[in-house]
């Protein structure tokens, strides 16, 4: 199981996401442009103390990901609001890839056309949306309890 984020947008919300998958036991990938200056030095800094803790790729754009991801074998299950499955409906694989979006603007048509999957969380009536931290953790909990995956402790 692996998290992947398509250009993040704010800072805090990357390291939340590396200290979510530092604390599940899964690797990141981090796709480029990011909406801000993304240096080792400023990842080291986000990650905090987590960053050794969490096995981070980034790939230099869409293309670039696309390709490592194909090459991998691993089924693609993008995070979105347009979603045509609800989470608890999704059957989740031990290595699917959870693509999530920019946090101001999701990922492009051609993204969406690109993942194997397309799922929602339900929100209550009136929500647009969870902060992308809120709803990785969801989802990668789910995901994880769903092949057996949760960490042991």
């Amino acid at each position: 199981m692996r998290l992947a984020l398509f250009q993040p947008d704010i800072p805090q919300n990357l390291g939340a996401n590396l200290r979510l998958a530092a604390c599940l036991g899964v690797a990141v990938d981090i796709i480029e442009p990011c909406g801000f200056p993304l240096t080792d030095r400023a990842l080291k800094r986000t990650a905090m103390d987590y960053g050794e803790n969490v096995a981070i790729s980034r790939h230099s754009g869409w293309s670039a990901f696309r390709g490592a991801q194909v090459e991998s074998g691993a089924r693609l299950i993008l995070f979105t609001t347009r979603g045509s499955v609800r989470l608890e409906m999704h059957a989740f694989q031990p290595g699917d890839i959870l693509l999530f979006g920019r946090e101001s603007a999701g990922v492009p048509d051609a993204v969406h056309a690109a993942a194997d999957s397309r799922v929602a969380i339900p929100l209550a009536g009136g929500a647009r949306s969870l902060n992308v931290s809120v709803s990785a953790g969801i989802a990668l909990w789910e995901a994880l309890r769903q092949t057996r995956q949760l960490p042991a402790g």
